[in-house]
């Protein structure tokens, strides 16, 4: 007998094959599940030359834009983008932009939901812990499940001026957005479940909202392609430099600076053995150059700017070694790519990258400040580079961790989660 596909309704606002980040996540959730359920594709119009590209897709639903949004988000972009983004209060003001979709989606589908057309509804984006969905009104009876959801990281108390740096003083918007968002409080109160992006939001969401552990679970919300996991490292020549490598926008919280200082602070001789790679681009990257310069690195350390995403994984297959100390990372796909082509990694302790990584895979630094997280960096690069059967045990082992977060094996989870809470509401509605 064929198992009936499971018929899913999934709302991904942020679903684009062509971007980076949260809309390429976002898709790649959508390819995945949408291989293994019957699934329906809720997204904004933004979306749609790019899923056009892909015929194959035939259920999918575009909320348009209206004429006010488009020159309301103009203006958002104006006030926040002066020099470097200033996210918080960016993310606040663009709430009108993602209420517009919200709206219309919940026109669009709450009478197929209350009629039952759907044996699930999973909202994957935005993938912030801060907009509200209002379809889990009508989702009586049918398993309504948010996220991953990611976000609300605070950033380390050794690192106040970076936080300034990065707009911190704007974040208590976020309490005020859970205060007067309309819905916001609710989708979170009837989610039959919420799955959390990394732990910190997991136990923030749990306090937050009072959620008790059979509603909400960690479900880490990166994941890798089989390119990066079948991509085969070329021979390395005996005597060539150790290759490290960095991988990310260049602001302050990634701290590309601590990578360079930490080079700065190696013996002459080590120095000798290695090349740095910056690979990104942003606010940062002049005052990179420049430290660069200061410390008499140019012959070791070379930046690529931005590149997309196919040569980013030349550069992971020609490095050895993985250098991320970002101190605030919420995701952090970098490290998840890295480990799948075989990089040792080095990062900082806070948020989602200090759970990719395990002793086996690479080491974790404690953001205490960050002249302690430069110490420590350059001790653990010494530690690689002078080691090499301990560069090639963590490589084996980072490819294997990798393998754990590979898309199709995710959806296979997300698939699962989905067929328990159809057992749970059954059970739920027989007794």
């Amino acid at each position: 007998m064929i198992k009936k596909k499971l018929k899913v309704l999934l709302i991904v606002e942020q679903c684009n094959p062509d971007w980076a980040s949260v809309p390429l996540e976002g898709y790649n959730y959508f390819q995945e599940i949408n291989n293994l359920v019957d699934a329906t594709l809720v997204t904004h119009i933004r979306n749609k030359p790019a899923l056009e590209k892909h015929p194959k897709y035939e259920k999918v639903f575009y909320m348009e834009e209206g004429k006010l949004a488009k020159q309301y988000y103009k203006i958002v972009a104006k006030i926040t983008a002066n020099g470097r983004v200033n996210w918080p209060l960016y993310n606040a003001l663009s709430y009108p932009i993602y209420e517009e979709f919200n709206q219309q989606v919940y026109q669009k589908f709450q009478a197929k939901i209350l009629n039952g057309d759907y044996d699930i509804v999973h909202a994957i984006t935005p993938m912030m812990p801060r907009y509200p969905f209002k379809v889990v009104s009508v989702c009586q009876q049918t398993p309504f499940i948010l996220g991953p959801v990611n976000g609300g990281i605070p950033f380390p108390p050794g690192f106040q001026k970076t936080a300034r740096q990065e707009f911190a003083q704007f974040n208590f918007l976020r309490a005020v957005g859970r205060a007067l968002i309309p819905g916001y409080v609710e989708t979170y109160k009837k989610a039959d479940k919420v799955l959390a992006g990394s732990t910190y939001t997991l136990n923030l969401l749990k306090k937050l909202f009072a959620i008790p552990d059979r509603r909400i679970e960690l479900f880490y919300e990166n994941g890798i392609s089989q390119d990066f996991l079948m991509s085969a490292k070329p021979a390395k020549e005996e005597g060539s430099p150790i290759n490290l490598l960095f991988v990310g926008r260049l602001v302050p919280y990634k701290c590309a600076d601590v990578v360079i200082e930490s080079i700065g602070n190696l013996a002459q001789a080590l120095q000798s053995k290695i090349r740095l790679t910056i690979v990104g681009d942003g606010s940062e990257r002049n005052n990179l150059e420049n430290r660069v310069k200061d410390l008499n690195l140019g012959e070791i350390v070379s930046f690529t700017g931005w590149v997309n995403q196919s040569e980013t994984l030349d550069y992971y297959r020609k490095a050895d070694i993985f250098c991320f100390p970002s101190i605030r990372e919420f995701g952090g796909a970098v490290v998840i790519e890295a480990m799948a082509c075989g990089l040792p990694c080095i990062v900082a302790n806070n948020g989602g990258i200090g759970e990719y990584v395990n002793e086996e895979t690479g080491f974790k630094i404690e953001p205490i400040s960050r002249e302690y997280l430069t110490q420590e960096l350059t001790s653990k690069i010494q530690m690689l580079v002078e080691d090499d059967k301990l560069r090639e045990i963590m490589s084996a082992k980072a490819i294997e961790r990798a393998r754990e977060f590979e898309w199709e094996n995710k959806a296979r989870k997300m698939v699962e989660i989905y067929e328990k809470m159809l057992c749970e509401k059954s059970v739920s509605a027989s007794t």
